[in-house]
């Protein structure tokens, strides 16, 4: 049985128990963090840990952990569920307090945080690319923050999943945001777009990875909004994510995305993605 964290102390995961009045359970008031773990280090560790700041500061929550404790715990975690490649995830809520709207004060937020294998992205999926479905964007106004109130993006990816597609791609005013459980990119005449990072978005990692990669290397590539049409008319379609990375969408709503395989530009940046995470190991 894998070892789980929860405030304060290791246990098998069978024996992790939370209160049914903590706020995470009944008003999904909390954040989390999902981070890949590849061979037995974390990626981008301190970003995540700061992005987790930065989702508490937007929900008004006290951080139980410096960084330093967050980067020991983690540590031990990983250790106590094998190494190697794993999928970490970290989650805090207000914590325990009487049903109530209203912040409670002087309680001690909740911290978890579990380890799972890292499931391989399919290589069918780098050879043939994914499927994706266009949506509204029904999601708050604060996408911005890594909140585990999912029921909207889980809708979202139910109603891909029934349509035979890996992803929605999500629209909001006539623009696309990003997808349900990923940001998403556009290339456009050997440029990408991705959406800029505003209440809309979440801040990705990966995606920062991917901003950093291309420019870097000379690969324009734009922080904006494209419109649905534009979207339709692209030469390329991409999605990222920490554990699916980055990942080539080839087909749009049943079309084809340009030639209908994956295109130069998202090959040149998966081969600098994978450059990359060995040269940080």
């Amino acid at each position: 049985m894998k070892d789980v964290y929860l405030n304060g102390h290791f246990l098998p995961a069978d024996q992790a128990q939370v209160s049914v009045f903590d706020r995470g359970f009944l008003l999904g008031d909390g954040v989390y963090e999902v981070i890949p773990v590849y061979d037995g280090h974390c990626f981008e560790l301190e970003a995540h840990l700061n992005r987790l700041q930065y989702s508490l500061d937007g929900v008004r929550m006290k951080n139980p952990m410096t960084p330093h404790q967050w980067q020991t715990m983690i540590a031990e975690l990983v250790a106590r569920n094998g190494g190697g490649d794993q999928s970490l995830y970290l989650q805090v809520t207000r914590g325990v307090a009487p049903r109530d709207h209203i912040f409670p004060i002087g309680v001690e937020p909740t911290a978890f945080a579990m380890s799972n294998p890292l499931q391989a992205v399919p290589e069918k999926y780098k050879q043939n690319g994914i499927k994706a479905i266009t949506l509204a964007d029904i999601r708050w106004a604060n996408c911005n923050i890594k909140a585990i109130t999912l029921l909207p993006n889980s809708l979202l990816k139910q109603q891909a999943q029934e349509a035979g597609a890996q992803e929605a791609l999500l629209i909001r005013d006539g623009y696309l945001t990003e997808g349900a459980a990923s940001n998403a990119y556009v290339v456009l005449d050997g440029t990408i777009y991705t959406s800029p990072k505003d209440e809309k978005v979440l801040p990705g990692i990966t995606r920062e990875v991917v901003i950093k990669l291309a420019l870097e290397n000379g690969i324009p590539l734009l922080e904006q909004a494209v419109t649905e049409q534009q979207l339709r008319q692209a030469d390329e379609i991409w999605m990222s994510s920490s554990t699916k990375e980055v990942l080539p969408i080839t087909e749009l709503d049943h079309d084809a995305v340009g030639d209908g395989k994956p295109g130069p530009v998202w090959k040149q940046i998966d081969r600098l993605y994978q450059q990359y995470k060995k040269s940080i190991g």
